[in-house]
């Protein structure tokens, strides 16, 4: 038959030797019959090398279209997966590119079923090349997956850089300004571990924790204590967001730094503002009460009590008596179990120290400020033996307010011994008057409004002034040693709030009695205050000499 003929000489082409010799092309595939002899090879062959996706099936059957489009293909695929990316090649474009594989493969092996080829080809030896290059594609997969591997490794340990740059960065940084940097580093870090686990950048990430808190915890190395305290309350607080596992020993590392630093801040602190230290030794008792440093509350606080009683003796008590109430204000704020006695001590060096302050400042002439003190120290220590000098020094502070030759020395704390002369005080205002007197003795006297008494004229005080007859003056009698004294005479309380109060000085001879009037004049029709009438007590018991006067203006 003739087509028995054609299939023979197929056949015949097909038993020829190996791949030489020209191809010629093939004929066109039987309507009908049978596949050629050796077909069924020839097709698992074409597939197998049309799978590799280089396209030598095709290119065997002479299908050089069809060959050129699985090298298009293939060189897409490589477009997009060269170099290799740490994600790899997106899936959408391996299932493509898979489909055409296969579809080309069932499409290889399907013309090669059917089609006479001519020459003469072994389609073992075509099976065996078909799986031999399937190695091409499966080690090109593998290697691309090392590749990909090797990438996505680079990157990681790329983003571990980026947070290793942020915490060198944050060191030299207030940890207040730069606490969110940070927080970003330890996410990175944080991240690593917990989403690849087994990657060489995860595997360093415990050796980054340790540069992370070497890093925040540079102020606690620097010994800067108060700046200490924020970042290392903070690191404390890691174990809970990290998690213990990952921070192995940092976990309980910031415990003793903090209560140290707790510890030496509240230490520098003492004595400085009100409470100062009481914020930081209260939280180090509260947080660690059993540590070494929390042990040291009390015997720190004690000795710089200590040190500041020790300084009210010395040039500077009243800076000495403010640092003991800023000590007090921290005892007071502590637990007093913890810092047992030391607010009594304490208390008693301010004691000390007010009454120190008010004479330093007498001494130095600062008088108002020594009256102020030394009133203050006369009415909260009521029981303190030396209220009565207190007071005689606040009195004469007082007049030297107004008459500087009373400061230039302290009152005397016991009176001289010896006679003593007789000083009247007469008041002609209609308003009460306070004599204050500082000499041998210091005092006060006051004196009631004389009700019937009226104000004078600039001219006419002095000559009219406690003469007028039949009239009872309100007076005074002081006993006084002989000496020179000085005077204050306060008015203006009351209905005479204007009138002006005014210093004098008179020195007190032994054998005589003494008189002094005190007045008030009238102010200029311009408002402007007149010349003050000195004031001189007169002995009034060596004649002919006249009572003194003494004016204030109004």
């Amino acid at each position: 038959m003739a087509s028995g003929n054609r299939y023979g000489s197929a056949g015949q082409g097909a038993a020829g030797g190996g791949f030489g010799g020209s191809v010629p092309p093939p004929s066109a595939p039987p309507a009908v019959g049978p596949p050629p002899p050796g077909a069924g090879l020839r097709a698992v062959g074409a597939g197998l090398l049309n799978l590799t996706g280089l396209g030598l099936g095709y290119a065997l059957l002479g299908r050089w279209g069809r060959a050129v489009g699985c090298w298009v293909a293939t060189g897409m695929l490589l477009f997009v997966a060269l170099p290799a990316d740490p994600d790899g090649v997106p899936a959408r474009v391996l299932v493509v590119y898979l489909f055409l594989l296969v579809l080309a493969a069932a499409d290889g092996a399907r013309i090669a079923l059917r089609s006479a080829l001519g020459g003469s080809w072994r389609p073992v030896v075509a099976v065996g090349l078909g799986v031999v290059l399937l190695a091409v594609p499966v080690g090109g997969t593998v290697a691309y997956g090392g590749a990909r591997d090797e990438a996505r490794e680079e990157m990681l340990l790329d983003r571990l850089e980026r947070g290793d740059r942020k915490v060198a960065a944050a060191a030299t940084q207030p940890f207040g300004t730069v606490k969110g940097e940070y927080e970003a580093a330890l996410g990175v870090y944080r991240a690593l571990d917990r989403d690849h686990p087994g990657s060489r950048a995860a595997k360093l990430v415990p050796d980054r924790l340790k540069d992370f808190y070497e890093a925040v915890s540079s102020p606690y190395t620097g010994k800067q204590h108060c700046d200490a305290v924020e970042p290392l309350t903070y690191l404390r607080t890691l174990p809970g967001s990290v998690g213990e596992e990952l921070l192995g020993d940092l976990a309980g590392w910031p415990d003793t730094p903090l209560a140290e630093s707790l510890y030496g801040c509240g230490v520098s602190r003492l004595g400085g503002v009100a409470a100062g230290g009481s914020a930081e030794f209260g939280e180090l008792l509260r947080t660690f009460p059993g540590s070494a440093s929390a042990r040291q509350v009390a015997p720190a606080i004690g000795g710089r009590i200590d040190g500041r009683v020790t300084e009210v003796r010395g040039g500077e008590p009243c800076a000495a008596t403010e640092a003991l109430r800023g000590l007090r204000s921290t005892v007071a704020a502590l637990p007093a179990e913890s810092v047992p006695g030391l607010s009594a001590k304490a208390g008693k060096g301010i004691q000390d120290g007010v009454y120190a302050c008010g004479v330093d400042q007498f001494k130095e002439k600062r008088f108002g400020e020594a009256r102020t003190t030394l009133v203050d120290f006369a009415r909260s220590y009521k029981g303190d033996g030396r209220v009565a000098q207190a007071r005689k020094i606040a009195i004469a502070a007082e007049i030297a307010d107004d008459r500087a030759a009373a400061g230039k020395r302290l009152p005397p704390s016991d009176p001289p011994g010896g006679p003593r002369m007789e000083l009247v005080i007469s008041n002609d205002a209609p308003n009460a008057v306070e004599v204050l007197y500082t000499g041998p003795v210091t005092g006060t006297v006051s004196l009631k409004p004389c009700g019937d008494c009226e104000r004078y004229s600039a001219s006419a005080g002095p000559a009219l002034a406690c003469k007028a007859s039949g009239r009872s003056y309100p007076k005074a009698r002081l006993q006084l040693p002989a000496g020179e004294y000085h005077f204050l005479y306060k008015h203006g309380t009351g209905a005479s709030s204007r009138v002006d109060s005014y210093a004098a000085g008179s020195k007190v001879q032994p054998g005589y009695t003494y008189t002094s009037c005190t007045y008030v004049i009238e102010r200029g029709p311009l408002g402007l205050d007149l010349p003050l009438l000195p004031d001189y007590a007169k002995p009034a018991s060596a004649p002919p000499l006249s009572p003194s006067r003494a004016g204030s203006s109004r």
